[in-house]
């Protein structure tokens, strides 16, 4: 049974709405809108909320969106069919009606279309019932037992039919030498002792005719063709030695172009394939900002590659090609898209996006853009990249606003201490990092507490130190009126994680520390008991934000760290409602060069954003993620 069917347009207006089970649809269409639509990921066309589980369609011609919701525990086999037949229906039905594309049309519209829904309803749901099972069949019911004896029977030394048509496709003089040869190897059908020819009664098919004349004729002269066969070879002298040598005439040669094998030439020099650009495999440029590198798609390439041999032929010709390939005038289809797809799916790989990303990715676009009719001048490799670098930015823009400066100020307002707490694995660097967030809070006039709750690694406390005592000595008390702007908490080694955090909010509050930057030790995703001391930090401490440390390095095994450390955090927790990770560092950056596809794949399937990119060694190298730059380098080659 389903709870609801609806069918609005890109804009929001609803134009027509079927109420089942559900009361209202309002908030699973919503989050649909918030989470898939808007955040350009559609590769699925389904989506799962809360109870109920959501699948969509949609048409890009006439900017609609049908949406079915269904209990997810439920197993509606007819629901894709449904909602193919009310599509197609829909807009053949109110295509005037739509086509008009203007809001006050669609509100003044009647969409009556609550008889049809039920009709098409009613014929997916009968379409669909199980049928009674089959009967077992009979061994005289199968093909097999049609069969007559006699087809069945193989003499020794004979092809099965399959072989033998096989070996009728690979030519006439291979046909007639292995039919030789295999007949002169079979038995006589005669010393079978089976009936064979007319006169037994059976009559004899025209392969059967063929091939016992062809045993005769060997028997008669088969002696005679062996004979022959070894006199020919025995007459043919052996050739003992070398061949001629070539012969390589110093003041010329008669016969030049049989010797010549050389390679071709232009002007005198071998043609030779041009080097490739070394400046494109740069990726990044001094201050970490991302060089906009230019790439040209190989489709152009081919297309251009294509275009000169008509122009020469004809420059009206190669014009009036070239227009007709440029002009929009048709809608695109999955065919069309087909190829290009294909191309930017393995660039994204190489780009070091997760291959399952990847594919979803294009599958998102190849959905947004089936049936939208091209721009004039555009070609499909054209309009396929544009639509991939919209989805892609989009993706990495935050779908949750972080702005810590902005918080921090809120938080003083309330007269507490603003709480971040860095979690992820083994040496990922969460402590540099650290240090690197904590000299631009600096810079931006805020006082920081840095709690030491790394209590396992040893040196993890001294490493702190080091860097409070640096921080101290580029943002000293006398340049801040006396004020004491960063100060170390820590409580030494092997003691209780989150019993230090505590102390060290109640420590900042008395202090009146804005910022406490709460450092944990690294642990392994799969590392239960660490995860639930990790989980047991936060449920109690409740930081204002939770940040994910991981390597662009590693590429998709960041992912998987995130996802896990997501998932660990919601199984240890001790809350009904329990905390998760709320953004992202992205360190190491500056030694992926151009592959920076584990920063897409990150945000895609957590829908978390990098808040900050750790781009070298100092202070200084922190950046704040910039979509379009990370982008422009994802798509250039």
């Amino acid at each position: 049974m389903l709870d609801f069917f609806t069918i609005f347009s890109k804009g929001g207006l609803v134009l027509w709405c079927f109420q089942g089970v559900s009361d209202s649809c309002t908030g699973p269409v919503n989050a649909l809108i918030r989470s898939v639509l808007l955040q350009e990921r559609g590769g699925n066309n389904s989506f799962t909320h809360e109870a109920l589980t959501l699948k969509y369609k949609l048409d890009n011609q006439f900017e609609l969106v049908f949406v079915v919701g269904f209990q997810k525990i439920l197993t509606l086999t007819y629901v894709d069919k449904l909602i193919d037949d009310v599509h197609r229906l829909f807009r053949d039905k109110y295509r005037t009606e739509i086509q008009q594309q203007s809001a006050l049309s669609l509100l003044n519209g009647t969409f009556d279309f609550q008889n049809d829904f039920l009709r098409l309803l009613r014929e997916a749901e009968e379409s669909s019932k199980v049928r009674a099972p089959t009967t077992m069949k009979k061994f005289e019911d199968s093909e097999k037992a049609k069969k007559p004896v006699r087809s069945m029977i193989e003499t020794r030394g004979e092809k099965p039919k399959e072989k033998a048509k096989n070996s009728k496709k690979k030519g006439a003089k291979k046909e007639s030498s292995d039919g030789l040869l295999a007949t002169s190897k079979a038995v006589p059908a005669e010393k079978s002792g089976l009936p064979v020819g007319p006169e037994n009664g059976v009559e004899l098919s025209k392969e059967e005719l063929i091939r016992r004349k062809r045993e005769e004729f060997i028997q008669k002269h088969g002696r005679g063709l062996e004979k022959s066969s070894k006199s020919m070879k025995s007459d043919t002298p052996k050739e003992k030695g070398k061949k001629a040598p070539r012969v390589w005439a110093l003041g010329g040669c008669a016969n030049k172009e049989v010797l010549d094998y050389s390679t071709p030439t232009t002007n005198g020099a071998p043609e030779v394939a041009p080097p490739e650009d070394i400046s494109l495999i740069r990726g990044t440029g001094p201050g970490g900002q991302l060089q906009d590198l230019d790439c040209s798609s190989s489709d152009d390439e081919v297309a251009a590659q294509n275009t000169k041999p008509s122009a020469t032929k004809g420059t009206l010709g190669g014009m009036f090609g070239m227009l007709k390939g440029l002009v929009g005038s048709k809608s695109l289809s999955r065919e069309d898209m087909e190829s290009v797809l294909d191309k930017m799916r393995d660039h994204l790989i190489a780009k070091n996006v997760a291959a399952d990303i990847a594919v979803q990715l294009c599958e998102s676009v190849a959905n947004k853009l089936e049936g939208k009719v091209m721009g004039t001048f555009s070609t499909v490799t054209s309009t396929v990249k544009q639509a991939l670098q919209e989805s892609l930015v989009q993706i990495l823009q935050p779908q949750r606003r972080v702005d810590m400066l902005r918080d921090i100020m809120d938080a003083q307002r309330h007269q507490r201490p603003y709480v971040v707490t860095f979690c992820g694995v083994n040496g990922v660097g969460k402590s540099t990092n650290l240090a690197k967030i904590s000299f631009w809070l600096l810079e931006n006039g805020f006082s920081v507490l840095i709690a030491a709750c790394d209590t396992f690694r040893a040196g993890a406390v001294e490493q702190l130190r080091t860097h409070t005592r640096r921080l101290s000595a580029l943002h000293p008390p006398e340049n801040h009126g006396g004020r004491t702007m960063v100060q170390l908490f820590e409580k030494g080694y092997g003691k209780d994680a989150a019993g230090i955090a505590m102390e060290a909010i109640a420590f900042a509050r008395n202090q009146g520390f804005d910022v406490v930057l709460v450092d944990t030790a690294g642990r392994m995703q799969d590392n239960a008991p660490l995860m639930t001391a990790l989980a047991k930090l936060i449920t109690v401490n409740t930081p204002d934000l939770v940040l994910f440390v991981g390597e662009a390095l590693v590429g998709n095994e960041a992912v998987d760290q995130l996802v896990k450390f997501n998932r660990a955090l919601a199984d240890h927790s001790m809350a009904q409602t329990p905390r998760l990770i709320d953004g992202i560092v992205l360190t190491k950056f500056d030694t992926i060069d151009d592959k920076v596809g584990a920063a897409i794949s990150m945000t895609y399937i957590t829908s978390k954003p990098i808040v900050f990119v750790g781009t070298g060694q100092t202070y200084c190298d922190l950046r704040s993620l910039n979509a379009k730059a990370v982008v422009a380098a994802l798509m250039k080659a």
